[in-house]
């Protein structure tokens, strides 16, 4: 599958030519950070098979990774931690993280290209929300991959901290054998208390307790 490029040349054509692509990884997923990338691409960018960092193998993200941080302009990675996201909810965690993301860029973009079908509040750059972005503009591709790549690293590590809930293999993504293990071990300090299953095994955990 080739990842379409049509988007940025519509955005080139309105006389934009510095555009930023931002994406985020890791909404679903019960424990962990939601983490959140920006990228601006050369004009002249050659994509190698990047697209859609879900539709690629650890393998491939890992050198799509490397060779995305090799040819871009500039690039930020901001990760948003469980307790903003049990504060504020991880939609807006979410749109937070991208607005940093971008925000944070060295260089700076005269448009943004947004995944999804919501644009981040409060930025100051003119920018569109593009549904299913990550297959059809190869920034926003590319930012999807940094960020899964930066998450995916994020819980290897925790994975070393708390092997019980094998974070290495979920990534927090509720499996079943993950929920077996919130519902055996409780929730780590990693989990998000503001998802409904998490909350629900703390609870559990805590009336044990006190029984």
């Amino acid at each position: 599958m080739r990842i379409g490029i049509i988007t940025e040349r519509e955005i080139r054509q309105q006389g934009f030519s510095i555009i930023a692509g931002c994406d985020e990884a890791g909404r679903g997923p019960l424990a962990g950070p939601v983490v959140c990338a920006s990228v601006i691409l050369p004009d002249k960018f050659k994509p190698n098979g990047i697209i859609d960092s879900k539709l690629l193998s650890e393998d491939k993200r890992e050198e799509l990774y490397s060779y995305i941080l090799s040819k871009a302009l500039s690039y930020q990675v901001v990760a948003v931690d469980r307790d903003v996201i049990d504060q504020i909810n991880i939609l807006q965690a979410s749109l937070l993280g991208m607005r940093l993301a971008v925000e944070h860029l060295e260089i700076i973009p005269e448009f943004v290209l947004v995944d999804g079908k919501q644009s981040i509040p409060d930025l100051t750059f003119p920018q569109k929300a593009v549904i299913k972005g990550d297959r059809l503009s190869v920034a926003i591709a590319a930012a999807s991959i940094l960020a899964k790549v930066s998450r995916d690293r994020i819980m290897r590590r925790l994975d070393r901290i708390y092997p019980q809930y094998k974070f290495a293999q979920n990534k927090g993504y509720p499996t079943r054998a993950h929920k077996e293990a919130i519902m055996k071990f409780g929730p780590s300090e990693y989990h998000r208390r503001s998802f409904k299953f998490v909350g629900q095994a703390r609870g559990i955990q805590e009336q044990l307790v006190f029984d």
